[in-house]
């Protein structure tokens, strides 16, 4: 029987450190640690298949601990888990090691992907991708949450930037309603129409000022991201 990815968690709030275990435990095999010096010690005696980080720390930084790791040549990736969102700070985190950076607060169904994309480049043997995504002009960068098409800066709002994520990870490809919620609402939508009042906001800035739109919408599924021309941005499949 294949066993189950084993996580360290680092992260010194009781409640939180709690909370996180319950959710991930049904899917990997958890450590906590709450604090930094603890950490390196069990991350020294067990290997890792994810080191989930948070950035403050009652003893050492999260950002001595993320160099200290690599120092020891630790290779398993690592979650920078924070409330800081200055660009500065995600940028100094990247350079001393980590791969992932997730701002509080978070939804679960967020986090729960970004350790499935960890582990799917992990096992996959290939070296950890730019942070951008390129797909039909746009640029979207997961480093400074910057999105561009053709060189225009877009402005999105955090849910319009995890929408446009999830649709440029899998271009050309259907996205369903229920992958997006997952992935962005945690698996519950605050109402009915939660994804595609979102999706409309986003072909606002995304697709309206140009003369090409590159969301599609899959009548009763969901949403398709590429060039191909459609009728009123409707794509047809067979059933």
């Amino acid at each position: 029987m294949q066993s189950s990815p084993s996580i360290l968690l680092v992260e010194d709030d009781r409640y939180v450190a709690s909370t996180l275990a319950h959710v991930l435990r049904s899917s990997y095999d958890i450590d906590v640690s709450q604090s930094g010096k603890f950490a390196l010690y069990k991350a020294d005696v067990r290997k890792y298949d994810i080191v989930i980080l948070d950035l403050n720390l009652p003893d050492i930084s999260g950002l001595d601990v993320c160099q200290q790791l690599r120092e020891r040549g630790i290779k398993a990736p690592i979650l920078i888990l924070s409330g800081e969102s200055k660009v500065l700070t995600k940028v100094s985190l990247l350079d001393a090691g980590a791969n992932d950076y997730l701002t509080k607060p978070f939804s679960l169904g967020e986090l729960q992907a970004r350790i499935r994309a960890l582990l799917r480049y992990k096992n996959s043997s290939t070296i950890w991708p730019d942070a951008e995504l390129k797909a039909f002009g746009v640029t979207l960068n997961r480093r400074t949450f910057l999105v561009d098409r053709d060189g225009i800066a877009i402005n999105l709002r955090r849910k319009e930037f995890e929408l446009l994520e999830c649709l440029m990870e899998e271009a050309d490809c259907l996205v369903t309603r229920k992958q997006l919620t997952e992935r962005v609402w945690n698996k519950t939508e605050p109402w009915a129409n939660t994804v595609d009042v979102h999706i409309k906001y986003l072909r606002d800035k995304l697709d309206r000022p140009f003369t090409a739109s590159l969301i599609k919408t899959v009548h009763g599924r969901g949403y398709i991201f590429n060039d191909k021309p459609t009728v009123n941005n409707r794509v047809a499949l067979g059933s």
